[in-house]
């Protein structure tokens, strides 16, 4: 899936449907000061905390429930939620259901642009 390019396209979300396990993600928006990724996890999958040093990144989950991880914190945050992540804020997300889990992650500025 490619990055919607029309700005007259209104809809630019894809079609993720991962297996037992897997992670699959999809640039949504790419523009030279935000990045946007659609993540869906598929159960007991999990995205592997990491960092953004010179971006916030902001999870927008959007179908299930993500337990997020932000530091040692750990909270299961279900559809609709929104959880920020400062700068240099170790995060990541795990599914532990057994339904698909969805969310976007918004990342401003888009990192290295700066």
């Amino acid at each position: 899936m490619q990055a919607c390019t029309d700005p007259l396209t209104m809809d630019s979300f894809p079609a993720l449907d991962p297996d037992d396990g897997e992670v699959l993600d999809a640039e949504v928006v790419v523009t030279d000061d935000v990045l946007v990724k659609a993540f869906a996890l598929g159960p007991g999958a999990e995205l592997s905390p990491h960092e953004h040093a010179d971006s916030t990144n902001v999870f927008h989950v959007l179908a299930g429930t993500v337990t997020v991880v932000r530091g040692d914190e750990e909270a299961v945050v279900e559809a609709p939620g929104v959880v920020q992540h400062d700068r240099g804020v170790v995060h990541g997300a795990r599914n532990e259901t057994d339904e698909r889990a969805v969310f976007t992650a918004s990342l401003c500025p888009m990192p290295g642009s700066g």
